[in-house]
């Protein structure tokens, strides 16, 4: 590097944005992730020891997949280049893949190849590396946002090992952004900056585990905020929502707020109110809550609230929340929109959970009765000389696949449980279960 290329990259790097300064260049430095890098994990190991094979870094953006791939350039004995798939072309390719060959045949290294956004190349492009990864001459470092089951192709995902990163805790975040505003190397400490803890919260909050979000906003603040008396830049809530383009929703993930909101929200959907349920439905996602949280508490309502009077609520509800994860924002809100619309017009019934709930009491109570004799299991040898299932009646052997006897305890007998309400599908459930009891009972007196 001569005087005139030093002098270009230490212009780049004061005018990087703070994500970029801020980016770790060892694994001590790297936050969160712990999954894939706690010290026991292959990749930490492999990274440590310079062992590195074929990798695919596949999560959302903002989690460190770049950073991981920094973190292995500055440990590598070997050579480092890196691409863009949004830009690059095959001639690019082509002559690392020259030089890669030429420094492994003259001076016997590596070359390690990061292809950022590997998902954009065509299969013409993917399938060109192949051959190269296969013999050695490159080990490929990919990273995507998209699932590369998906995305890349198959020879190279079988040649190469699979790396999910998960969106940053809030803690994580929080750590870097204090990481940030004091650290004056490489974050923004000259600037004298304080954040107070109340916006230190929101941006954490709001950043939806994406670390590059959260600085961005950071950056923009404390270069865009004016000195208090105290010769101080203060990051106040106000100036944090202001730079991230967010209003401040009154929503502490721990406080009453997620609470009372949520409480209105199933609320809302047990009322038979879609409207209110989708307001807070979009409260709770504007104020960063978990996707997966939502969908959890809609899955329970369609079981809870709709039961048997829509038996389909819970499967819209259990699709739902199987599409969230695949999905993600913003996408996945398109999803809860449906689920909770369909379950807050839903016929209602809480009968199924009264049954339980009523069950469980009376087993609280009476402890372990007996099971009939005749229902107990006759499969197993001696069982027959113990009266095992002697004298029960097979429902399909009789008209309509039903036959009235005793399948509760004795001492339960008549109890009943499950009452179906005369809502929805439930309406025609109790015609039916009527029907089915007093045929049987037909049935019997002719007996």
């Amino acid at each position: 590097m001569d005087i005139f290329d030093y002098m270009r990259q230490n212009k780049l790097e004061k005018e990087s944005p703070l994500a970029a300064k801020l980016r770790p260049t060892t694994l001590e430095e790297v936050v969160g992730q712990k999954h894939i890098l706690d010290k026991d994990k292959l990749l930490y190991r492999a990274i440590k020891a310079d062992k590195i094979s074929s990798i695919i870094f596949y999560g959302p953006p903002g989690t460190g997949k770049t950073t991981l791939a920094k973190v292995i350039a500055n440990t590598t004995s070997g050579e480092f280049k890196q691409i863009n798939a949004t830009v690059a072309g095959k001639k690019d390719m082509e002559e690392i893949i020259k030089t890669a060959k030429e420094t492994l045949g003259m001076y016997g290294k590596k070359t390690i190849l990061f292809i950022d956004e590997i998902h954009r190349f065509n299969k013409g492009q993917q399938d060109y590396l192949l051959p190269f990864v296969e013999d050695g001459t490159i080990i490929l470092i990919g990273a995507t946002t998209e699932n590369p089951y998906f995305e890349v192709n198959g020879a190279l995902i079988s040649r190469s090992i699979i790396f999910e990163l998960k969106p940053l805790s809030k803690e994580d975040i929080k750590e870097l952004l204090f990481r940030a505003v004091n650290d004056k190397e490489k974050g923004m400490g000259a600037y004298d900056a304080v954040i107070e803890e109340e916006a230190l919260e929101f941006l954490a909050d709001i950043a939806g585990g994406d670390a590059r979000h959260a600085l961005n906003a950071i950056e923009l603040g404390i270069i865009t905020t004016e000195r208090a008396e105290d010769g101080k830049i203060h990051i106040t809530l106000p100036v944090a929502s202001e730079c991230i383009q967010k209003r401040t929703v009154r929503y502490d993930k721990s406080g009453d707020s997620h609470y009372d909101t949520i409480s209105a929200f199933i609320k809302s959907m047990r009322g038979s109110d879609p409207d209110a349920a989708l307001y807070y439905l979009a409260k709770m996602l504007y104020a960063g809550e978990s996707v997966t949280f939502i969908s959890r508490r809609i899955m329970i309502c369609a079981a809870e609230d709709v039961g048997n009077a829509d038996p389909n609520a819970l499967n819209v509800a259990v699709s739902a929340a199987l599409a969230v994860e695949r999905v993600g924002m913003p996408e996945a809100q398109i999803i809860l929109s449906q689920a909770v619309s369909y379950v807050a017009c839903a016929p209602k019934s809480n009968a199924a959970c009264q049954a339980i709930f009523e069950a469980m009491s009376v087993v609280k109570e009476t402890g372990s009765l007996p099971v009939p004799t005749h229902l107990q299991d006759a499969h197993y040898k001696g069982a027959a000389k113990l009266g095992h299932g002697t004298g029960y009646k097979y429902a399909h052997d009789y008209e309509n696949h039903y036959v009235n006897q005793q399948y509760l305890p004795y001492e339960l007998t008549g109890k009943e449980f499950y009452k179906p309400s005369g809502n929805g599908y439930e309406k025609k459930i109790k015609e039916h279960m009527r029907w089915l009891k007093e045929s049987g009972r037909n049935e019997s007196k002719s007996e």
